[in-house]
């Protein structure tokens, strides 16, 4: 018998049941690593480029609060205490984490895919303890679970700025993104803090797209730029990064994007912001 679902609207004429959506989770938030806050305080990892996902104890979940569709397999057997972590296809490869997680892409998911997917685990949203006592729960937690492709983030101590940034610059030249600092004595709290920092060669965010700028001379005919704007209500043109192919299909009204930029304005406007992709973890509001 056909079981008969309420059905949800996304960006691109994508619909999912409404079963697929849950309240977005309280996340913890990164701000920007500055130098000259005491390094000793914080354990520091890689910053995995993939799609965060939170295991609330029954499904994966986005940041935004869609239903990530992974194979039962794949969850198999995993414990009711939630998780936090990074769903990564390896160093490089974001657009296979991205294009593989997507609930509006893989219904039902592509085992293929998934086959390359891990779940790389860095918080216990629920533990009450600081992250110095969360750490080896999460290890025990990732353990117990015995599955290859769920793995503790491995987290170590660094002494000085220096050594952070030789080991940012390790980073980025195998490919990675950065950095991700931890403090020792913060517990799980949801928002941006200096609690929990990040550190890449450059800085970047989100924003939605509001409408498409016709373009003008060699792009006349297709996208010219983005008129977007950023969670906080500032709004910009966004017009550099493109590929020919994301001016012919630009991205969807009401999407998110990822740009890049070097500081900000008085403003608070992104100063030579560029294009980097589109966010398909963040459904349209």
């Amino acid at each position: 018998m056909l079981r008969r679902h309420t059905l949800l609207f996304l960006g691109g004429g994508f619909l999912l049941p409404a079963w697929a959506w849950a309240a977005p989770p309280p996340l913890w938030l990164a701000q920007l690593y500055r130098p000259g806050l005491p390094l000793a305080d914080y354990w520091v990892s890689e910053k995995y480029d993939g799609v965060r996902g939170y295991w609330d104890g029954k499904a994966l979940i986005t940041r935004g609060g869609e239903r990530i569709p992974a194979p039962a397999w794949f969850t198999q057997g995993w414990p009711e205490t939630p998780m936090d972590g990074e769903l990564w296809a390896g160093r490089g490869r974001f657009s296979h984490a991205q294009s593989t997680t997507a609930p509006s892409r893989q219904l039902p998911p592509d085992d293929s895919a998934w086959r390359a997917m891990r779940y790389m685990v860095f918080d216990l949203p629920a533990h009450q303890g600081t992250f110095d006592e969360r750490l080896p729960a999460l290890q025990t937690v990732v353990a117990s679970i015995h599955q290859p492709w769920v793995q503790a983030v491995p987290q170590q101590r660094v002494a000085t700025d220096a050594q952070l940034q030789a080991w940012m610059q390790r980073v980025v030249r195998g490919g990675g993104e950065g950095l991700m600092l931890h403090k020792g004595s913060a517990p799980y709290r949801s928002g941006r803090s200096d609690d929990l920092l990040k550190l890449k060669p450059f800085e970047d965010a989100e924003a939605q797209v509001l409408s498409h700028v016709p373009g003008k001379g060699r792009h006349a005919g297709q996208m010219g730029a983005l008129w977007v704007q950023t969670p906080t209500g500032l709004q910009f043109r966004l017009g550099s990064g493109f590929t020919d192919a994301d001016r012919r299909a630009p991205p969807a009204i009401g999407s998110w994007v990822t740009y890049r930029f070097r500081g900000r304005h008085d403003s608070g406007l992104p100063r030579f912001a560029s294009f980097v992709r589109v966010r398909e973890d963040m459904p349209p509001r």
